[in-house]
């Protein structure tokens, strides 16, 4: 029953002391009257008078904005700095921090609709390597400095792995509301590897198959090289890899000085982004390999190789870790030295 109609039975039984003619919307529940106007007269009344006080003394729009700023404050923490033993926050727990410290009980819903409000969404994160090489600035300027200074006769490869399992990586896809597509796990996962080196300027791919991701891969994939692009149309080939240890093997440093014409340059340690292939071969996955149906990995591989034909070229533009200052600085110490060495 509404707090003005307990107030106005209680108001009532204080004046006359006995039964009084009420409103017409409330004389159809004497029953409910007495009972209220004895608690009343006993003492055990709740008016809910203390929720209402509390609640006016702070405006309701003030109130949610100091909630979301609490929410915000939250949010920026992972959830263990609150003594949660979890590595996400979920609307539940949110919810349930936010009333242990502030006493005010707010649904999940309305908690996910207020992170909406303050811009944050609810995504998959990603992984990111650690960009700490100290020649790292060295390292891009000289391949900025080839790529400008490419010449007809040169080319330029950018070169990685791609791991293809027949364990299918599971992606996003559409469904009906309710549903969800299920990928077969193959048992036993099996394993093939392509080696790719990405023509900078025409954007075709290379590549080679092999079953284990050694020396002799890469070396297979350097061979190729050299066969698309004869010493007799390309004097110099540079290829510019990653420091994964089967590019600086023994034996590829030794097949590089039975080809003179051939150059391996190296990425800086850890820096994914300055390699234009990454791209490329991010495109392997979410075209062939992810939610697959294949049960034979040949299949699989064919699939791959088919992708790299049929879809392409890949003129990828260079990253922006190449036009900061700092490689422009190291760019005309490069040229510098190169005058100087000229003169």
């Amino acid at each position: 029953m509404d707090i003005c109609w307990r107030c106005t039975f209680c108001c009532c039984a204080r004046r006359a002391g006995r039964r009084r003619r009420l409103p017409p919307p409330c004389s159809a529940r004497v029953l409910c009257v007495y009972r209220l106007v004895a608690e009343y007269r006993a003492g055990i009344l709740d008016l809910g008078l203390a929720v209402e006080t509390e609640a006016a003394t702070v405006p309701p729009r003030l109130q949610c904005a100091s909630l979301k700023r609490s929410l915000l404050a939250l949010i920026k923490r992972v959830p263990a700095a609150y003594g949660w033993c979890r590595t996400r926050w979920s609307c539940q727990t949110l919810a349930l921090e936010l009333r242990a410290r502030r006493g005010v009980s707010v649904s999940p819903d309305t908690i996910r609709r207020w992170l909406h409000q303050l811009g944050y969404v609810w995504k998959r994160a990603r992984h990111v390597a650690r960009d700490d090489d100290p020649e790292r600035v060295t390292k891009l300027a000289r391949i900025r400095s080839i790529i400008e200074g490419l010449l007809p006769s040169e080319a330029l490869f950018f070169a990685d792995e791609l791991d293809i399992h027949l364990l299918p990586k599971i992606g996003y896809e559409w469904m009906l509301r309710g549903t969800q597509t299920e990928v077969m796990t193959p048992g036993t996962n099996q394993k093939n590897y392509l080696a790719g080196a990405l023509n900078y300027l025409t954007g075709r791919m290379v590549h080679v198959v092999g079953e284990r991701k050694n020396r002799f891969l890469f070396i297979d994939l350097l061979k190729m090289l050299d066969q698309k692009y004869p010493a007799t149309k390309f004097t110099h080939v540079y290829v510019v890899a990653d420091n994964y240890r089967i590019h600086t093997a023994k034996a590829v440093g030794e097949w590089l000085q039975a080809h003179p014409r051939f150059e391996l340059v190296l990425l800086p340690s850890y820096c994914p982004k300055a390699n234009p292939i990454e791209r490329a071969t991010g495109f392997v996955h979410d075209k062939c390999t992810r939610n697959h149906k294949r049960t034979r990995l040949s299949d699989l591989v064919g699939d791959v190789v088919w992708h790299l034909k049929r879809n392409g070229p890949w003129r990828y533009q260079l990253s922006d870790l190449y036009d900061t200052p700092e490689i422009d600085q190291a760019m005309a110490e490069l040229a510098a030295a190169r005058n100087l060495k000229a003169a």
